[in-house]
């Protein structure tokens, strides 16, 4: 049963857990259930994905329950008139905040703009040494990206070296081995935790929050991170 977090006639929002693919792909044959199809069943009613979430991603993920509301999410989203949060855990001490604007190329090589900021929460280390380090660290980040780019956050934090735990390709194998190795964790530590957009029809201003799912909560123990949300 997918946890809804929000629900009028027009539009649904869930929980989506860890390694839940949003509709069928041909990139991920082995899967067998679908939040699309999942969530169809559950409410009897068609439903329509308004934005993707990576299946390694978990948090908020919106459809719209009739086609004439998804064209107009979609249209918000490709305005970037919908403002979202996420919350990850990165391997290294991030800056206490900072903005990332580097250019991402997509698969058939066009290159796009794409803008990320974000503020850390917490820092913490654990008694394992890290390459030269005496110490594995870490980050609790939130991170707003502006733009909506594919693997967007993904490749940012790879691009400053702070890269998710638990992610591939872009993040760190010592890390991700070190991980499933020590904890048995082989899931990525990245979670959109709010939403905020104007209802298309309302105009009221909508906010979503999402709960953290039991891997991500379960890693922030270990960290001792658990109390800095």
């Amino acid at each position: 049963m997918l946890e809804i977090l929000y629900q009028d006639e027009d539009i649904i929002a869930i929980n989506k857990p860890h390694g839940l693919l949003v509709h069928r792909s041909s990139i991920a044959r082995d899967a067998s259930e679908f939040a699309l199809q999942l969530l169809r069943d559950q409410i009897n009613q068609s439903v329509y994905p308004a934005h993707r979430l990576d299946r390694k991603t978990a948090g908020i993920l919106l459809f719209s329950l009739n086609k004439d509301m998804d064209k107009e999410l979609q249209q918000l989203f490709q305005n970037q008139q919908v403002d979202k949060k996420y919350l990850a855990i990165l391997r290294g001490h991030a800056p206490e905040e900072m903005h990332i604007d580097y250019p991402l190329k997509k698969d058939n090589g066009v290159i796009q703009e794409a803008q990320t900021d974000f503020k850390t929460i917490a820092h913490t280390e654990l008694p394992f040494p890290s390459g030269k380090f005496p110490t594995s660290r870490y980050s609790l980040v939130e991170a707003n990206p502006t733009t909506g780019r594919m693997h967007q956050l993904r490749k940012h934090f790879a691009h400053i070296f702070h890269p998710i735990i638990g992610d591939r390709p872009h993040g760190c194998n010592k890390q991700n081995k070190f991980w499933k190795e020590h904890f048995e964790m082989d899931t990525m530590m990245l979670h959109a935790s709010e939403i905020t957009f104007k209802h298309p029809k309302t105009q009221n201003n909508i906010i979503i929050n999402a709960g953290l799912q039991p891997e991500f909560k379960r890693v922030l123990e270990i960290l001792n991170m658990e109390n800095s949300i």
